[in-house]
């Protein structure tokens, strides 16, 4: 089993593709290369692969990066199941998981939550989905101080608030608070879940 996170930029056209295109570019190489593991089309929808048990830090890396740039967000639909044929180009390659991605992502389009799952097991999904829905009621509400505090934890999962604090140049007590405004706690309780929820 694998997945497939199909998704774009949402106000993408508010800035030039230079002020968010590397910040994207950046987080879809940390799966693999393009265009075999990843691409982009259309200006500013992506499509990338990676095993199940990254999925969710993959999505949620890409939106507090997204978000670090004010008024940006991204809609992503992670799809969960197999890759039957590879092609050179992931726009090339199918599967259940191609398919539960790509449909789900066009549902996404029409509807107010920007981030879904969609697999083989509907009574997984629809717990994992009420769980994101109740956690995007305050990630959708992210500052991009806040964003930028999140996307530097998934990054360095191992590094100290110190260390954080000397990076971007601030005292380790306003760490403490940024983490606690972005409710980074609660996020990192969400990828353990879902780590071992769809474990098969």
């Amino acid at each position: 089993m694998i997945a497939i996170l199909t998704g774009d930029i949402v106000n993408s056209g508010l800035y030039p593709v230079r002020e968010w295109m590397p910040h994207l570019k950046k987080v879809l190489g940390l799966a693999g290369v393009q265009p075999g593991v990843w691409d982009i089309y259309r200006g500013d929808e992506f499509q990338v692969k990676t095993p199940v048990d990254k999925a969710l830090e993959l999505a949620l890396l890409l939106k507090s990066t997204l978000m670090s740039v004010r008024d940006l967000d991204v809609r992503i639909a992670i799809g969960l199941g197999e890759e039957t044929f590879t092609g050179q180009k992931i726009s090339e390659s199918n599967g259940s998981a191609y398919r539960n991605s790509g449909r789900l992502f066009s549902e996404l389009k029409s509807g107010r939550q920007s981030l879904a799952f969609r697999s083989e097991y509907e009574g997984k999904d629809g717990i994992m989905n009420l769980m994101l829905r109740m956690a995007l009621s305050f990630m959708d509400e992210w500052t991009p101080v806040s964003a930028e505090t999140v996307a530097w934890t998934l990054l360095y999962p191992k590094a100290s608030q110190q260390e954080m604090g000397d990076h971007f140049e601030i005292r380790q007590s306003a760490v403490s608070q940024r983490q606690k405004r972005a409710r980074t706690d609660l996020v990192l309780e969400l990828l353990e879940f879902y780590r071992t929820f769809y474990k098969e």
